[in-house]
């Protein structure tokens, strides 16, 4: 069986976590029935995916956080690209949080109008639908 015998770098691994959050949900989306697009440089445009079910497209920025209770808030990073959905994975938990991009600075995680979902397909996908 094969082993990793290199040391990755603290800062690539976490970048490495990163891409594999976006990965995760562009195959969620892919197995769904929608196109997903991986821009080759998200640099500026905030958009980790695109997707679009034939006739509309929507940006997706994926980030994730560490989780520290009830009264965390998001803070909007991604203002004043026009992306539509931010969605939110907790590194110290099993869940996420899918809301519509917003322009506030900060915003409570646990808005009314935010989805939370258990990190797997099926329940992000219903949660994703009912956005």
């Amino acid at each position: 069986m094969p082993r990793r015998t290199t040391k990755t770098q603290s800062g690539t691994h976490q970048t490495m976590k990163n891409v594999s959050f976006e990965s995760l949900i562009a195959s969620w989306l892919l197995q769904d029935g929608w196109q997903v697009f991986s821009p080759m440089l998200d640099h500026g445009h905030k958009t980790d995916l695109l997707i679009s079910d034939g006739p509309n497209f929507h940006r997706i920025q994926i980030k994730s956080f560490f989780s520290k209770g009830k009264n965390q808030e998001i803070i909007n990073c991604w203002t004043p690209s026009p992306i539509d959905y931010v969605v939110l994975f907790a590194r110290n938990g099993n869940w996420g949080v899918i809301a519509q991009a917003f322009a506030e600075k900060r915003r409570p995680l646990n808005h009314q109008e935010h989805r939370k979902f258990i990190r797997c397909k099926k329940n992000f996908l219903r949660e994703f639908h009912l956005i």
